[in-house]
């Protein structure tokens, strides 16, 4: 488990560590609707962490997920760059379900 869905407020972007996984797995909640996706910006081969800090993978606005490193924004719905170096490319989404107990989960 991840989370679960009451940990995660709304307008809030959170990272967590997968083991397995090379990169943590952002989780977004917007408009009451769970958002998922690689912690990895698609500006260079391989892939970058985008938080500065902590948690912090949303622009100042909070309207968009923001790669820190490269100044890339993403919609948070699509995954894809709509500003930044990686104009047109998209982060990695990655498929969750939600357990009858509100616990958010790796759908593998």
């Amino acid at each position: 488990m991840l989370c679960r869905l009451e940990d995660l407020a709304e307008g809030e972007a959170r990272g967590f560590e997968v083991p397995g996984l090379r990169a943590k797995v952002i989780l977004v909640r917007r408009e009451g609707r769970i958002h998922a996706w690689r912690d990895l910006c698609p500006h260079y081969a391989g892939g970058t962490p985008m938080a500065w800090k902590r948690d912090a993978y949303l622009n100042g606005a909070r309207t968009h997920l923001a790669c820190h490193a490269h100044g890339a924004w993403f919609d948070i719905e699509t995954g894809t760059c709509v500003q930044g170096p990686c104009l047109g490319k998209r982060l990695t989404r990655v498929a969750l379900r939600l357990d009858e107990e509100g616990g958010i989960h790796l759908d593998r």
